[in-house]
This record gives structure tokens, sequence and C-alpha cells, in this order.
């Protein structure tokens, strides 16, 4: 009788969970949609290009950082060397980029 109560009460606790996690992905995959749409909407309107390409980029990473989090994961327990070393591969490219965007100027 007792381990029927604990797995009733883990059952519920996972379905909860899950139904959070759920709430989180759809309200993610809406402000994803709704970036899309603005940026649609910057290159569709007569936007001068040096206002629409700064903020089409902020977008995008956004987007991506929340594809990253949410989507793949990256959030739950057990999964902080996948974040260590993705973000750490993402972190060597900005500044790889930087670098040569730099000397290329210089």
């Amino acid at each position: 009788m007792a381990d029927n109560t604990n797995s009733n009460y883990q059952d519920q606790f996972f379905k909860e969970k899950h139904k959070e996690e759920m709430k989180y992905q759809v309200i993610t995959f809406a402000m994803m949609i709704a970036f899309t749409i603005i940026a649609f909407g910057l290159v569709v309107g007569d936007f001068s290009k040096y206002l629409v390409v700064p903020i089409i980029l902020v977008l995008a990473v956004v987007q991506v950082l929340f594809q990253l989090y949410y989507f793949m994961h990256l959030n739950q327990k057990g999964h902080e060397m996948p974040s260590l070393m993705i973000f750490s591969g993402v972190f060597a490219a900005v500044l790889t980029i930087l670098a040569l965007t730099t000397i290329t100027w210089i």
C-alpha cells in the first residue's frame, strides 16, 4: 500500500513537472514565431539597412539561445558538460570573428 501511494505522488510530481516544461516550450515557441514575424516585418518595411541588420542579428541570437536552452533541453539537470562545450565553442567563434574583423579593419 505504501509503495502505491509513493508511486502516485511520484507520478503526480512528474506530470506537474512535464506540464510546466511544456508550458515554457509553448511560450518560447510563440516568442520565436513573434521574433520571426518582427524580422520579416523589418525586411518588408521601408527601413534603413543600418537599422534592420543589427536588429535581425540580435533576434537571431536570441532565437538560437532559446532553441538551445529549451528545445535541446540544456536547462535540465545532467546537461552541464554539453552546455559548457557548446557555449565555449560559441565564445571561441565570436572571439575568432572579432579578431579577424579587427585585423582586417586595421
